[in-house]
């Protein structure tokens, strides 16, 4: 999320898709944070064809800009689409840096608000260029572990029907980010929360979750727990032909208004 401080000027989203519809390729050198989800979503939300994006940073920034689910499943969908490679460096610009064929713009924080500035000068384009695409073919792969936000669509329509779905995208569409494992409505903690306002099986979340790459059957095990510590969803077991029950997910009754009101739009 963009801090308090830190947010994305009109004028900088305007440069950034006139970038993209004016250029073939746009190499992104260190983008900080901010810079990097505007250029992100920028792009995902997006209706023209994207130019090749590549981006050159540091691995700890990348990780750092990745730990959001929303953010990260986006980038997974730009990258599976092959409109965006992640390379990594330990050689970086301190500056954010946009570089086309004809253009470079350098990210500054002016007034608490991310601006750009622009130069055209073609021996600065060439060389900014020259010498950042040196590092680009050196660097090293950064890979994602987060699956695409649309394979996380598509499956739960495909796996629980158009309810579940509805369900959690109405709650992730309500956040501006989802961070890590242990925050308490991270991308797992939606998902039980959902199954459990439908009535699904532990079971068929949890393979789908580890399926799909959301996260291991483990984890899903030990967020339910603790959810169900929280008194926020409870389990029945359900007899099976063959083998241990298997057990159903269901919501506690008017308990949920302590999660920030996210939850209360999953039990709406």
């Amino acid at each position: 999320m963009l801090s308090e401080t830190t947010v994305v000027d009109q004028q900088f989203e305007e440069t950034v898709r006139s970038l993209f519809e004016d250029a073939d390729s746009v190499l992104i050198v260190n983008p900080a944070p901010p810079v990097f989800r505007a250029l992100i979503l920028t792009a995902v939300e997006s209706d023209i064809d994207l130019p090749d994006l590549k981006v050159l940073a540091s691995s700890d920034v990348l990780k750092s800009a990745v730990e959001d689910f929303i953010l990260a499943s986006r980038v997974a969908d730009l990258v599976e689409q092959e409109v965006l490679t992640l390379r990594t460096t330990s050689d970086i610009a301190r500056n954010s840096l946009l570089v086309s064929d004809d253009l470079v713009v350098t990210v500054i924080t002016l007034d608490g608000k991310l601006t750009g500035l622009q130069s055209s000068d073609e021996e600065l384009v060439e060389n900014v260029r020259t010498t950042f695409m040196d590092e680009w073919e050196t660097g090293d792969t950064f890979s994602l572990r987060t699956p695409p936000f649309s394979r996380v669509k598509e499956t739960l329509d495909e796996d629980f029907g158009e309810d579940v779905k509805d369900d959690f995208m109405m709650v992730v569409e309500s956040v501006d980010t989802i961070p890590g494992e242990d925050d308490e409505l991270d991308e797992v903690a939606i998902a039980l929360l959902v199954g459990a306002n439908n009535e699904e099986l532990l079971y068929d979340i949890s393979k789908w979750g580890e399926d799909t790459g959301v996260a291991s059957k483990a984890t899903f095990s030990r967020t339910k727990t603790r959810l169900e510590d929280r008194g926020l969803i409870e389990t029945e077991k359900v007899p099976i032909d063959v083998g241990r029950p298997r057990l159903r997910l269901v919501l506690v009754p008017n308990d949920l208004q302590d999660i920030d009101n996210l939850a209360e739009q999953v039990t709406a």
